[in-house]
């Protein structure tokens, strides 16, 4: 059983019974295999977020082809309530204003799942951003030691 298991059973808390455990020799620590099956799975986790990402990046295409595509649409009017449709050349406003939520929203969530990579001057960025970093540091430093000449 897991220590949180019979903590529970026992209705004590799981410090307790890895004091309890500790003082006759047992422990809770994790062996090699239990080690190597959570980095494995944690492998496949990233490995199914990557692809979810794809297929989401991939939805908001899909939606977005639609805002220029022809449709029809269809309600309920009239005085008898009388189903109707119309062909239009594209969707309502109201209707391409919904797909680009949904789009944005799609592409929004792909990128909480997989970051995009900076582009070819990325490192040249993050290295300057990190130079002006330990400059402001260094430069606080020398004020809060009394190096405050006025300037």
């Amino acid at each position: 059983m897991t220590r949180n298991a019979i903590a529970k059973k026992i209705k004590r808390s799981p410090s307790t019974v890895s004091n309890i455990a500790r003082d006759l020799g047992l422990t809770f620590e994790r062996g090699a295999e239990v080690v190597a099956a959570t980095e494995a799975r944690r492998i496949d986790l990233a490995a199914r977020r990557v692809t979810l990402a794809e297929d989401l990046h991939q939805d908001a295409e899909k939606l977005r082809e639609q805002l220029w595509q022809p449709c029809t649409v269809g309600e309920f009017a009239g005085k008898e309530g009388e189903w109707h449709t119309a062909d239009l050349p594209r969707p309502r406003f109201g209707d391409q204003r919904a797909i680009l939520g949904a789009a944005g929203v799609a592409i929004d969530r792909s990128l909480k799942l997989q970051p995009a990579l900076g582009g070819e001057n990325a490192d040249a960025v993050t290295s300057m951003l990190g130079q002006l970093g330990a400059t402001l540091t260094a430069a606080f430093a020398d004020d809060a030691d009394g190096g405050d000449d006025g300037g």
